[in-house]
Protein backbone atom coordinates (compact mmCIF):
# COMPACT_ATOMS: atom_id res chain seq x y z
CA UNK A 1 0.00 0.00 0.00
CA UNK A 2 2.65 2.74 1.45
CA UNK A 3 4.47 1.81 -2.51
CA UNK A 4 1.56 2.44 -4.45
CA UNK A 5 0.29 5.61 -2.14
CA UNK A 6 3.92 6.83 -3.08
CA UNK A 7 4.11 5.71 -6.52
CA UNK A 8 2.69 7.25 -9.79
CA UNK A 9 -0.81 6.92 -8.65
CA UNK A 10 -0.75 9.49 -5.93
CA UNK A 11 1.38 12.13 -8.10
CA UNK A 12 -1.75 11.60 -10.27
CA UNK A 13 -4.31 12.33 -7.74
CA UNK A 14 -2.36 15.18 -6.28
CA UNK A 15 -2.56 16.81 -9.65
CA UNK A 16 -6.02 16.03 -10.38
CA UNK A 17 -7.02 18.04 -6.96
CA UNK A 18 -4.70 20.87 -7.90
CA UNK A 19 -6.52 20.96 -11.41
CA UNK A 20 -10.03 21.19 -9.04
CA UNK A 21 -8.90 23.65 -6.02
CA UNK A 22 -6.19 25.85 -7.83
CA UNK A 23 -8.93 27.23 -10.40
CA UNK A 24 -11.66 27.51 -7.59
CA UNK A 25 -9.37 29.27 -5.34
CA UNK A 26 -8.45 31.93 -8.29
CA UNK A 27 -12.07 32.28 -8.67
CA UNK A 28 -13.09 32.75 -4.72
CA UNK A 29 -10.12 35.93 -4.50
CA UNK A 30 -10.95 37.13 -7.37
CA UNK A 31 -14.45 37.67 -5.96
CA UNK A 32 -13.54 38.76 -3.00
CA UNK A 33 -11.74 41.49 -4.03
CA UNK A 34 -14.64 42.32 -6.65
CA UNK A 35 -17.36 42.33 -3.90
CA UNK A 36 -15.00 44.50 -1.69
CA UNK A 37 -14.91 46.93 -4.58
CA UNK A 38 -18.60 46.67 -5.37
CA UNK A 39 -19.03 47.50 -1.53
CA UNK A 40 -17.20 50.53 -1.66
CA UNK A 41 -18.70 51.87 -4.91
CA UNK A 42 -22.31 51.72 -3.20
CA UNK A 43 -21.09 53.38 -0.36
CA UNK A 44 -19.38 56.00 -2.01
CA UNK A 45 -22.69 56.23 -4.15
CA UNK A 46 -24.68 56.63 -1.40
CA UNK A 47 -22.79 59.65 0.13
CA UNK A 48 -24.93 62.13 -0.52
CA UNK A 49 -28.15 60.26 1.00
CA UNK A 50 -28.98 62.14 3.94
CA UNK A 51 -28.70 65.77 2.13
CA UNK A 52 -30.56 64.74 -0.62
CA UNK A 53 -33.16 63.65 2.09
CA UNK A 54 -32.92 66.33 3.81
CA UNK A 55 -33.80 68.41 0.80
CA UNK A 56 -37.04 66.43 0.04
CA UNK A 57 -38.21 67.59 3.33
CA UNK A 58 -37.39 71.20 2.82
CA UNK A 59 -39.17 71.19 -0.30
CA UNK A 60 -41.79 69.08 0.90
CA UNK A 61 -42.45 71.97 4.03
CA UNK A 62 -42.33 74.47 1.34
CA UNK A 63 -45.16 72.98 -0.83
CA UNK A 64 -47.48 71.86 1.94
CA UNK A 65 -46.40 73.52 5.57
CA UNK A 66 -46.00 71.08 8.54
CA UNK A 67 -48.80 69.62 10.79
CA UNK A 68 -48.84 67.48 13.64
CA UNK A 69 -49.39 64.60 12.19
CA UNK A 70 -47.10 64.65 8.88
CA UNK A 71 -44.51 65.51 11.82
CA UNK A 72 -45.06 62.33 13.89
CA UNK A 73 -44.99 60.51 10.27
CA UNK A 74 -41.94 61.75 9.29
CA UNK A 75 -40.04 61.96 12.13
CA UNK A 76 -40.98 58.01 12.37
CA UNK A 77 -40.00 56.94 9.05
CA UNK A 78 -36.94 59.27 8.80
CA UNK A 79 -35.31 57.79 12.27
CA UNK A 80 -35.69 54.35 11.65
CA UNK A 81 -34.40 55.16 7.68
CA UNK A 82 -30.95 57.10 8.74
CA UNK A 83 -31.02 54.08 11.86
CA UNK A 84 -31.07 51.35 8.93
CA UNK A 85 -28.54 53.34 6.86
CA UNK A 86 -26.09 53.72 9.78
CA UNK A 87 -26.06 49.95 10.28
CA UNK A 88 -25.49 49.36 6.26
CA UNK A 89 -22.66 51.50 6.38
CA UNK A 90 -21.46 49.90 9.30
CA UNK A 91 -21.45 46.28 7.92
CA UNK A 92 -20.07 48.15 4.36
CA UNK A 93 -17.10 49.43 6.37
CA UNK A 94 -16.23 46.56 8.49
CA UNK A 95 -16.12 44.70 5.54
CA UNK A 96 -13.72 46.85 3.36
CA UNK A 97 -11.86 47.54 6.42
CA UNK A 98 -11.05 44.11 7.19
CA UNK A 99 -10.82 42.83 3.44
CA UNK A 100 -8.65 45.77 2.15
CA UNK A 101 -5.42 43.60 2.51
CA UNK A 102 -4.24 46.94 5.24
CA UNK A 103 -3.78 47.72 8.36
CA UNK A 104 -4.11 51.40 9.27
CA UNK A 105 -0.82 51.86 10.96
CA UNK A 106 -2.72 54.97 12.86
CA UNK A 107 -5.13 52.32 14.67
CA UNK A 108 -3.09 48.65 14.30
CA UNK A 109 -5.54 47.39 17.10
CA UNK A 110 -8.90 48.53 15.42
CA UNK A 111 -11.00 45.66 14.64
CA UNK A 112 -12.33 47.39 11.15
CA UNK A 113 -13.97 50.39 12.54
CA UNK A 114 -14.49 49.16 15.77
CA UNK A 115 -12.04 50.01 18.75
CA UNK A 116 -11.76 47.02 21.09
CA UNK A 117 -9.84 49.64 23.98
CA UNK A 118 -11.45 52.90 22.82
CA UNK A 119 -9.51 55.94 24.63
CA UNK A 120 -13.22 57.94 25.21
CA UNK A 121 -10.89 61.37 26.49
CA UNK A 122 -8.86 61.10 23.83
CA UNK A 123 -12.05 60.92 21.53
CA UNK A 124 -13.14 63.89 23.40
CA UNK A 125 -10.32 66.05 22.85
CA UNK A 126 -10.04 65.56 19.08
CA UNK A 127 -13.60 66.60 18.61
CA UNK A 128 -12.94 69.40 20.57
CA UNK A 129 -9.70 70.27 19.14
CA UNK A 130 -11.47 70.39 15.61
CA UNK A 131 -14.78 72.35 16.80
CA UNK A 132 -12.27 74.76 17.95
CA UNK A 133 -10.54 74.85 14.97
CA UNK A 134 -13.74 75.77 13.18
CA UNK A 135 -15.21 78.10 15.58
CA UNK A 136 -11.60 80.22 15.32
CA UNK A 137 -12.32 80.57 11.10
CA UNK A 138 -15.52 81.93 12.08
CA UNK A 139 -15.79 83.66 15.35
CA UNK A 140 -12.01 84.46 15.53
CA UNK A 141 -11.92 83.12 18.84
CA UNK A 142 -13.20 80.65 21.08
CA UNK A 143 -14.17 79.22 24.30
CA UNK A 144 -11.74 76.33 26.31
CA UNK A 145 -12.47 73.36 27.65
CA UNK A 146 -12.53 71.95 30.96
CA UNK A 147 -12.48 68.01 31.01
CA UNK A 148 -12.89 65.95 34.22
CA UNK A 149 -12.71 62.05 34.40
CA UNK A 150 -14.59 59.63 36.49
CA UNK A 151 -13.57 55.95 36.85
CA UNK A 152 -16.24 54.17 39.49
CA UNK A 153 -15.07 50.90 38.29
CA UNK A 154 -11.29 51.27 38.74
CA UNK A 155 -10.55 54.39 39.33
CA UNK A 156 -7.22 56.46 38.56
CA UNK A 157 -7.52 53.99 35.16
CA UNK A 158 -8.10 55.43 31.74
CA UNK A 159 -11.63 55.26 30.48
CA UNK A 160 -11.92 52.53 27.91
CA UNK A 161 -14.97 50.62 26.10
CA UNK A 162 -15.46 48.81 23.40
CA UNK A 163 -17.06 51.19 20.71
CA UNK A 164 -16.71 52.85 17.28
CA UNK A 165 -14.32 56.10 17.69
CA UNK A 166 -16.16 57.34 14.47
CA UNK A 167 -19.53 57.25 16.14
CA UNK A 168 -18.46 59.05 19.16
CA UNK A 169 -16.53 61.33 17.35
CA UNK A 170 -19.36 62.33 14.86
CA UNK A 171 -21.73 63.04 18.45
CA UNK A 172 -19.08 64.81 20.02
CA UNK A 173 -18.17 67.10 17.01
CA UNK A 174 -22.03 68.23 16.58
CA UNK A 175 -22.26 69.02 20.27
CA UNK A 176 -19.35 71.33 20.78
CA UNK A 177 -20.18 72.79 17.27
CA UNK A 178 -23.40 74.32 18.89
CA UNK A 179 -21.93 74.86 22.13
CA UNK A 180 -19.51 76.88 20.44
CA UNK A 181 -21.63 78.82 18.84
CA UNK A 182 -23.86 79.61 21.34
CA UNK A 183 -21.54 80.70 24.01
CA UNK A 184 -19.58 83.03 21.99
CA UNK A 185 -22.99 84.13 20.32
CA UNK A 186 -24.16 84.89 23.68
CA UNK A 187 -20.75 86.84 24.99
CA UNK A 188 -19.77 88.28 22.01
CA UNK A 189 -19.37 91.74 24.40
CA UNK A 190 -17.58 90.11 26.98
CA UNK A 191 -13.84 90.27 27.43
CA UNK A 192 -13.41 86.12 27.98
CA UNK A 193 -15.74 83.12 27.24
CA UNK A 194 -17.13 80.71 29.52
CA UNK A 195 -15.72 77.24 29.62
CA UNK A 196 -17.32 74.30 28.03
CA UNK A 197 -17.41 71.62 31.21
CA UNK A 198 -16.79 67.94 30.22
CA UNK A 199 -17.86 65.76 32.55
CA UNK A 200 -16.64 61.70 31.43
CA UNK A 201 -17.87 59.08 33.84
CA UNK A 202 -17.47 55.40 33.64
CA UNK A 203 -19.81 52.71 35.55
CA UNK A 204 -20.60 49.38 35.87
CA UNK A 205 -23.55 49.69 33.42
CA UNK A 206 -23.13 52.93 31.53
CA UNK A 207 -20.06 55.10 30.63
CA UNK A 208 -21.85 59.01 30.49
CA UNK A 209 -20.01 61.93 28.98
CA UNK A 210 -21.54 65.32 29.78
CA UNK A 211 -21.15 68.50 28.29
CA UNK A 212 -22.28 72.15 29.72
CA UNK A 213 -21.78 75.14 28.07
CA UNK A 214 -23.10 78.54 29.00
CA UNK A 215 -24.47 79.52 26.04
CA UNK A 216 -27.71 81.19 26.89
CA UNK A 217 -30.19 77.80 26.89
CA UNK A 218 -33.55 77.61 24.87
CA UNK A 219 -36.77 77.20 26.42
CA UNK A 220 -38.41 73.99 27.06
CA UNK A 221 -40.29 73.76 24.66
CA UNK A 222 -37.68 74.06 22.35
CA UNK A 223 -36.21 71.35 22.94
CA UNK A 224 -37.77 68.81 21.19
CA UNK A 225 -38.01 70.50 18.26
CA UNK A 226 -33.96 70.12 18.22
CA UNK A 227 -34.06 66.66 16.87
CA UNK A 228 -37.29 67.39 14.97
CA UNK A 229 -36.42 66.70 11.03
CA UNK A 230 -39.56 69.32 9.88
CA UNK A 231 -38.88 71.76 12.59
CA UNK A 232 -35.58 72.76 11.99
CA UNK A 233 -34.45 76.82 12.33
CA UNK A 234 -31.88 76.54 10.44
CA UNK A 235 -31.79 78.62 6.73
CA UNK A 236 -31.82 76.00 3.57
CA UNK A 237 -28.60 75.38 2.49
CA UNK A 238 -27.59 75.30 -1.02
CA UNK A 239 -28.07 72.83 -3.84
CA UNK A 240 -26.19 70.05 -2.89
CA UNK A 241 -23.94 68.29 -5.20
CA UNK A 242 -22.93 65.32 -5.96
CA UNK A 243 -19.21 66.00 -3.58
CA UNK A 244 -18.92 64.25 -0.35
CA UNK A 245 -18.62 67.64 1.98
CA UNK A 246 -22.06 68.31 1.26
CA UNK A 247 -23.37 71.10 4.13
CA UNK A 248 -25.23 69.27 6.50
CA UNK A 249 -25.41 72.18 8.98
CA UNK A 250 -27.82 74.34 7.46
CA UNK A 251 -30.34 71.41 7.36
CA UNK A 252 -30.24 71.49 11.08
CA UNK A 253 -29.53 67.51 11.32
CA UNK A 254 -26.80 66.73 13.45
CA UNK A 255 -28.47 66.28 16.55
CA UNK A 256 -31.15 64.01 15.35
CA UNK A 257 -28.33 61.83 13.57
CA UNK A 258 -26.33 62.12 16.28
CA UNK A 259 -29.10 60.92 19.10
CA UNK A 260 -29.36 58.10 16.41
CA UNK A 261 -25.42 57.09 16.31
CA UNK A 262 -25.96 56.89 20.44
CA UNK A 263 -28.76 54.64 20.07
CA UNK A 264 -27.82 52.41 17.20
CA UNK A 265 -25.63 50.34 20.12
CA UNK A 266 -28.42 51.18 22.93
CA UNK A 267 -27.22 54.50 24.09
CA UNK A 268 -28.84 57.82 24.27
CA UNK A 269 -28.57 61.70 23.66
CA UNK A 270 -30.38 64.08 25.91
CA UNK A 271 -30.47 67.59 26.47
CA UNK A 272 -31.06 69.52 29.33
CA UNK A 273 -31.61 73.53 29.23
CA UNK A 274 -31.71 76.41 31.70
CA UNK A 275 -33.20 79.43 29.66
CA UNK A 276 -31.02 82.15 30.06
CA UNK A 277 -27.86 80.14 31.49
CA UNK A 278 -26.77 77.32 28.93
CA UNK A 279 -27.46 73.83 27.95
CA UNK A 280 -26.02 70.46 29.53
CA UNK A 281 -25.99 67.75 26.78
CA UNK A 282 -25.63 64.15 28.08
CA UNK A 283 -24.52 61.20 25.76
CA UNK A 284 -25.36 57.37 27.37
CA UNK A 285 -22.99 54.44 26.22
CA UNK A 286 -22.68 51.29 27.53
CA UNK A 287 -19.79 49.92 29.21
CA UNK A 288 -20.16 46.72 28.29
CA UNK A 289 -19.64 45.14 24.75
CA UNK A 290 -22.17 42.07 25.57
CA UNK A 291 -24.84 45.04 25.90
CA UNK A 292 -23.69 46.75 23.40
CA UNK A 293 -26.20 45.08 20.54
CA UNK A 294 -27.71 46.80 18.18
CA UNK A 295 -31.11 48.58 17.51
CA UNK A 296 -32.24 48.36 14.60
CA UNK A 297 -35.85 49.22 13.17
CA UNK A 298 -38.41 45.80 12.31
CA UNK A 299 -40.75 46.44 9.23
CA UNK A 300 -44.35 44.54 10.50
CA UNK A 301 -47.28 45.34 10.81
CA UNK A 302 -46.74 47.20 14.05
CA UNK A 303 -45.12 49.92 11.91
CA UNK A 304 -48.16 50.33 9.18
CA UNK A 305 -50.56 51.06 11.92
CA UNK A 306 -47.95 53.81 13.27
CA UNK A 307 -48.63 55.35 9.39
CA UNK A 308 -52.33 55.05 10.15
CA UNK A 309 -53.11 56.29 13.18
CA UNK A 310 -54.27 59.59 13.87
CA UNK A 311 -53.37 62.24 16.08
CA UNK A 312 -56.24 62.46 19.29
CA UNK A 313 -57.37 65.22 21.32
CA UNK A 314 -55.60 66.09 24.11
CA UNK A 315 -57.21 65.01 27.53
CA UNK A 316 -55.61 68.14 29.08
CA UNK A 317 -56.85 71.69 28.95
CA UNK A 318 -55.14 74.86 29.36
CA UNK A 319 -56.41 77.70 31.38
CA UNK A 320 -57.13 80.67 29.47
CA UNK A 321 -54.17 82.89 30.61
CA UNK A 322 -56.62 85.94 31.11
CA UNK A 323 -58.97 84.38 33.59
CA UNK A 324 -62.47 85.78 34.07
CA UNK A 325 -62.73 87.58 37.46
CA UNK A 326 -65.64 86.09 38.57
CA UNK A 327 -66.52 88.39 41.70
CA UNK A 328 -67.05 91.18 39.05
CA UNK A 329 -69.96 91.95 37.70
Amino acid sequence: ISVCMSGPDRKLRVCLLDCFYIPVCTIIIAFALSFTQTLVHIRNRHNNVVPTMAQGVVEYKDAFGVDPVTNQNVQYFLDRFYMSRISIRMLINQHTLIFNGSVNPAHPKHIGSIDPSCDVVEVVKDAYETSKMLCEQYYLTSPDMEIKEINAESPGQPLHIVYVPSHLYHMLFELFKNAMRATVETHETSPTLPRIKVRVSLGAEDLTIKMSDRGGGVPLRKIERLFSYMYSTAPSPVHVDNSRNAPLAGFGYGLPISRLYAKYFQGDLQLYSMEGHGTSAVIYLKALSSESVERLPVFNKSALRHYLASTEADDWCMPSKDPKKLGQV
